[in-house]
């Protein structure tokens, strides 16, 4: 009876072990399953956010490629629209509305569309903050006194 227990306690082991082993290596296969299916949807997911970004890539090249050209394009119309102008009012016009007058500079300036503008003979210094000021309509005042008394 010894013997007869002893055997059925070392198979019953030897099933327990044999289970266990089937469960592991199950739980291994498992595990290395899962790996993989996770590499698979990461390597997916990668690759999807790549084409995202390389289409968003491609949108913006196009945009800015848009924008450069509309801004040729107002550039050219500028080019052109202030040619015309001068071609309309002809270059000897021109020349001597610039030797005449202040008064008619501010009428030729106005009609070119210019709002503001400043024109000098370059041989004397500009004072900035003077001309700001009257740029700006502010009433131009005189340079102050020095206070120690001498002038």
């Amino acid at each position: 009876m010894a013997v007869e227990s002893t055997g059925a306690a070392k198979a019953e082991a030897q099933s327990k072990s044999e289970a266990a082993k089937i469960e592991g290596e199950g739980a291994v296969l498992q595990a290395t399953l899962k790996a993989q299916a996770l590499e698979i949807e990461s390597d997916a997911e990668l690759q999807r956010l790549i084409k995202a970004r390389q289409q968003e890539l491609k949108y913006i090249e196009e945009q800015n490629k848009l924008e450069v050209q509309k801004a040729a394009q107002l550039a050219q119309l500028e080019a052109k629209k202030f040619q015309e102008m001068v071609q309309a009012i002809g270059a000897d016009t021109i020349k001597e509305i610039a030797v005449c007058g202040p008064e008619l500079q501010v009428k030729l300036l106005q009609g070119l569309g210019l709002h503001s503008t400043l024109i000098t003979d370059g041989s004397t210094p500009i004072n900035l903050f003077s001309t700001a000021k009257g740029m700006l309509g502010l009433p131009m005042t005189a340079s102050p006194r020095p206070r120690d008394g001498s002038e």
